[in-house]
């Protein structure tokens, strides 16, 4: 199974350390934010990433324990490859800015998530193994669940109202 600039998949080691390493990636990815969250003094949202990254873990960590003795950080360094450099769930950094707020993160980690989730959808569509295709299926189940999460806490921390959230009295200055 393979999917434009995606890994492949020729076997249910494959699929758990690729699983693996979507999810590891996701923990990485929330905790820098989460510290730089906190460099800039707003840990409102350094909680969020927090909570994120937590979330994430476990799911990485019970990938790991299904592999059972399969070494899935191992086998995910040789298999575990995207063409553009990034995982489907890895939020994009370039998007992150200090002043954000708890709704901004989570329209991030959303975007991650309904990547991840149309990634496992397509390996479930065109796989031709049934043991990969069941594998997948659950991961298409936790990922559906990681986007309502977003959704449900998205209901706790609403749109910010226009732009004044970016407005910055002491914008950084570059060095030369």
């Amino acid at each position: 199974m393979k999917t434009a600039g995606s890994p492949q998949i020729t076997s249910l080691p494959d699929l758990l350390a690729i699983a693996w390493k979507i999810e590891a990636d996701a923990v990485e990815r929330y905790t820098v934010l989460a510290d730089q969250m906190e460099v800039h003094n707003n840990t409102e949202l350094a909680a969020v990433f927090r909570d994120l990254a937590r979330a994430e873990g476990l799911h990485r960590d019970e990938i790991a324990r299904q592999a059972g003795d399969i070494d899935v950080a191992q086998h995910a360094a040789k298999v575990a490859k995207w063409k553009k450099g990034d995982s489907p769930e890895e939020v994009d950094m370039s998007s992150a800015h200090y002043k954000m707020t708890p709704w901004h993160a989570l329209q991030m980690a959303l975007a991650g998530e309904k990547r991840a989730l149309a990634y496992f959808e397509e390996v479930v569509a065109t796989t031709k193994d049934p043991k990969i295709k069941e594998m997948a299926e659950e991961f298409v189940e936790e990922e559906a669940e990681h986007v309502n999460l977003c959704h449900r806490l998205l209901r706790r921390y609403p749109a910010p109202s226009g732009e004044a959230w970016k407005d910055d009295p002491d914008p950084a200055v570059g060095q030369e």
